[in-house]
């Protein structure tokens, strides 16, 4: 059994993909899935959905590979973070749809959460701001909102998990009610210090621990597939959310090594070794990975929307029928107008974090046209990630932060958006040989544990660069455009 399977649930689609003993993808499948806006600002999946995408994408790659489940050593799993399910523990039916990390609506609970004084203890002790970005006030809002939620949790009759904890519940056929420590991170109910679910931030939410999910390392053991799920037990090695999962498969192993991903949001990364760093730039503190129980912590900086802007431009105006296109379009437009897209359709992130502020574009002419729209929805990208990297400079300082930055996700094949982004914030851009490094990343996990790949000095050599992307854009252009950015934000922010 030399084979592994790597499960890449993300927040559009599903996909799954058969590695070989050489970590190379032989085979996958992909499959996309609705997404759900009861109201302006709530977003919700459907988690019959994600199951049943998750077991089709299985198959599909694993026949496709013309293997069998029996010849496979292990599944890793990487998720969408932050999104919530809540199930009856006896039959697996969620009570109400998955909340995804995109939500807003708990954004008035954490606003008095923040006026009597509670963000202190939140960020103290799980390394996040009281934000509705997290899983803490999603759980209590089905909770409270669920007619008949709060009792039956009461009585041990419901459980609680992120995606990937849903996910391994149905796969073992409900014998396995387990995460790991980088999506436990992430709930806003987790100890990243101690290592442990918060029993004050849990009573303070009315949340029962025994909702909670058991708390492993990123490699370890999560229980096996019932048989019947893909025609073999198949045991569960490795887990990790999507962004941490990309740092690994970045290998970015070392403090002060930095990684970008663009999926539909945009997530940037910095190693800070087995210190936890409090962030003075609204920045968050998390777990990059744990082995044997001992955490890696990290720097993060969360952009809400980033190939989401993309997706905008093609299912919400229509001027384009496929993401590939805008790159075509950003290189058509005219220089010298100067529109900024400020894409806060579900508030802004790190390092603003303002739930209620909404999307706005600037400097239209008459002459704007969908060029002009695709270059600033491209350059929004840039503009956000410099943000963090500048937020990122002044909390780490730390001798040895590596000045080149990681890239990986759909977006950084665009070599357009990723020569600007390396314009725009002045440093070399590191495109990998490998861009999808999220499912990598819970690949060699999972193989790791079961033997099948080598460990983790070996896997960091094995780290190749695809593409270098170097400034090319002079200061005083680069100076006035992010002055533009940074002006249509406050007047976001102040609309």
């Amino acid at each position: 059994m030399t084979y592994i399977l790597a499960i890449d649930q993300g927040t559009t689609s599903t996909r799954a993909i058969v590695y070989d003993d050489t970590m190379t993808s032989i085979a996958s499948a992909q499959e996309e899935f609705p997404q759900h806006f009861p109201q302006s600002g709530w977003v919700e999946h459907d988690p019959d959905d994600l199951w049943r995408t998750t077991q089709a994408t299985c198959r599909g790659a694993i026949n496709k590979a013309g293997i069998t489940a029996g010849d496979i050593a292990a599944i890793g799993i990487t998720n969408q973070r932050e999104t919530v399910v809540v199930w009856d523990k006896q039959t697996g039916r969620p009570i109400y749809n998955a909340i995804v990390w995109q939500d807003r609506r708990t954004a008035s609970q954490c606003r008095t959460l923040r006026d009597a004084g509670h963000e202190e203890m939140f960020t103290d002790r799980t390394g996040l701001l009281l934000d509705p970005y997290f899983s803490g006030t999603k759980l209590a809002w089905i909770l409270d909102n669920v007619e008949g939620a709060r009792d039956r949790a009461a009585k041990g009759e419901l459980l609680f998990g992120t995606v990937d904890c849903f996910l391994i519940w149905k796969l073992t056929g409900g014998a396995s009610h387990a995460t790991d420590a980088t999506n436990a991170a992430r709930t806003m109910l987790y100890d990243i210090r101690k290592g442990r679910w918060s029993r004050s931030i849990c009573d303070l939410l009315d949340i029962p621990m025994e909702m909670l999910p058991e708390v492993k390392n990123c490699a370890d053991d999560f229980g096996s597939t019932d048989a019947d799920v893909l025609g073999a037990a198949v045991p569960i090695h490795g887990v990790a959310g999507d962004q941490q999962a990309a740092t690994v498969g970045q290998a970015c192993f070392e403090p002060g090594m930095l990684k970008s991903t663009y999926g539909t949001g945009c997530f940037a990364l910095m190693n800070t070794g087995d210190t936890p760093v409090r962030s003075e730039n609204r920045l968050l503190t998390t777990i990059a990975y744990q082995f044997d129980g001992k955490p890696t912590y990290a720097l993060e900086g969360s952009i809400f929307v980033a190939g989401a802007v993309v997706q905008w431009l093609r299912d919400g105006l229509q001027i384009i029928q496929d993401s590939a296109e805008t790159q075509g379009l950003a290189e058509q437009a005219d220089p010298h107008q100067n529109v900024v897209l400020v894409p806060a359709f579900v508030g802004l992130g790190a390092p603003y974090w303002n739930p209620d502020c909404r999307g706005a574009v600037f400097g239209l002419t008459r002459g704007t046209g969908p060029a002009e729209m695709a270059r600033a929805a491209l350059e929004s990208v840039g503009y956000q990630t410099r943000d963090l990297l500048e937020a990122m400079s002044a909390d780490w300082k730390a001798d040895g932060v590596q000045p080149t930055l990681r890239v990986d996700g759909g977006m950084s094949a665009s070599d357009w958006t990723m020569q600007f982004l390396s314009d725009i914030i002045a440093a070399p851009v590191d495109r990998p040989t490998v861009h999808e490094t999220t499912a990598l990343g819970v690949a060699w996990l999972a193989g790791m544990h079961a033997g099948v790949y080598p460990d983790q000095e070996q896997f960091a050599k094995s780290w190749t660069q695809e593409t270098q992307f170097t400034p090319k854009m002079d200061d005083d252009q680069r100076d006035a455009k992010y002055a533009l950015w940074k002006k249509a934000v406050d007047a976001t922010l102040n609309f």
